[in-house]
């Protein structure tokens, strides 16, 4: 085998992972001051190490919040389905399906479910 070819194998990514969520689900109160109730969906927690990210659904149910938190890092907060007012450093927006909001390092942020349809969201950001 020439030093190529071994240098390749040694630096060849791993398989990939192909998580079900349903296999990460637990009910729980949303993080950052416990606000209401939620679904959530850790699902690179599945993932092997080494991974660079994280990427999670979360379901925010009636009156439910992610408190307002410091971040250090950028993050993205995208809608699925439902309706939610995002915070970041005291600027709000409201967010519907096919919205994004990206948060960035520094900044105080926090999201909350609005209306009567629950708020199912992907949040993502760099593994720390």
């Amino acid at each position: 085998m020439s030093i190529a070819a071994a240098l390749l194998l040694l630096s060849a990514a791993p398989p990939m992972a192909v998580i079900d969520e349903r296999d990460t689900m637990r009910r729980e109160a949303p993080p950052h001051g416990a606000i209401g109730m939620s679904t959530a969906f850790r699902i690179s927690d599945a993932v092997p190490q080494p991974r660079a990210m994280e990427f999670r659904r979360r379901v925010l149910h009636k009156g439910a919040a992610i408190g307002e938190h410091p971040i250090a890092h950028d993050e993205v907060y995208y809608v699925l389905s439902g309706t939610g007012e995002v915070i970041s450093d005291g600027q709000r927006a409201v967010l519907k399906p096919g919205m994004a909001a990206y948060l960035y390092k520094g900044a105080v942020v926090g999201i909350r479910q609005l209306r009567n349809k629950p708020l199912s969201l992907i949040i993502s950001y760099p593994n720390p």
